[in-house]
């Protein structure tokens, strides 16, 4: 997720849009995507909610270069106002109910300034591959790793299990992790709660087309002047 291939054209996405304003990133993690955000000269702030991830971060650059809130980013809110949000891979599944997500997007209009936008990556749910009585839906098998997505379509939500390889001795670690699905047209009706519009949606940071057969999409929503 840190090569060149995949990064880049993230970078470009996320830098055109900023122009010459701010980007605060909900989730900066451990600054994958914000570090070399601000080393293209977009002036960065992150919220992040895990103080170790923070702390990894903050190895690789100063506070008084790239400030990071340590809170949720359905909630936390720091000064002054932006010309970007943005909240990468997935991460807004991790807030397990649709309140909290409907939050998430207000808290990000409550940044952005006029003409601002608020962007999202976040895959589509693969629900067409379930057939009648299956629940889990596999998306890596390999010699290292076997991972599979359940899913609870009542809750609308998936639990993502990952079987990992230690080393070369065939021992193996098992870890898993919730997340709330949701649709494209769930989050367009989040955003207008929240006062925004839908200004683009394509199916990665390269610009493809969006349709019915893309795995995960990148949307834009702008906060009206």
């Amino acid at each position: 997720m840190s090569s060149a291939a995949v990064l880049g054209p993230t970078l470009d996405f996320l830098a055109e849009l900023a122009g010459d304003g701010r980007a605060l990133e909900f989730a900066i993690g451990t600054g994958r995507v914000g570090v070399p955000l601000r080393e293209r000269g977009v002036p960065v702030v992150g919220i992040e909610f895990s103080e170790h991830m923070a702390a990894v971060l903050r190895r690789k650059v100063d506070e008084d270069v790239l400030p990071v809130v340590i809170g949720d980013m359905a909630t936390t809110v720091v000064s002054g106002e932006f010309a970007l949000v943005c909240l990468v891979y997935n991460t807004i599944s991790n807030l397990l109910t649709q309140d909290e997500q409907v939050e998430c997007f207000c808290n990000a209009a409550r940044h952005l300034r006029p003409g601002g936008r608020f962007v999202i990556e976040l895959g589509v749910p693969p629900l067409r591959f379930l057939p009648p009585g299956q629940v889990a839906v596999p998306f890596d098998v390999s010699e290292q790793h076997l991972g599979f997505d359940t899913f609870d379509l009542v809750e609308q939500v998936l639990v993502s299990h990952h079987v990992t390889r230690d080393g070369e001795d065939d021992r193996y670690r098992r870890d898993s992790s919730r997340h709330r699905f949701a649709w494209p047209a769930e989050l367009d009706l989040m955003a207008r709660i929240a006062g925004l519009e839908l200004e683009r949606r394509v199916a990665d940071w390269d610009g493809a087309p969006f349709t019915q057969d893309s795995a995960k999409h990148i949307s834009v929503w702008r906060k009206p002047a």
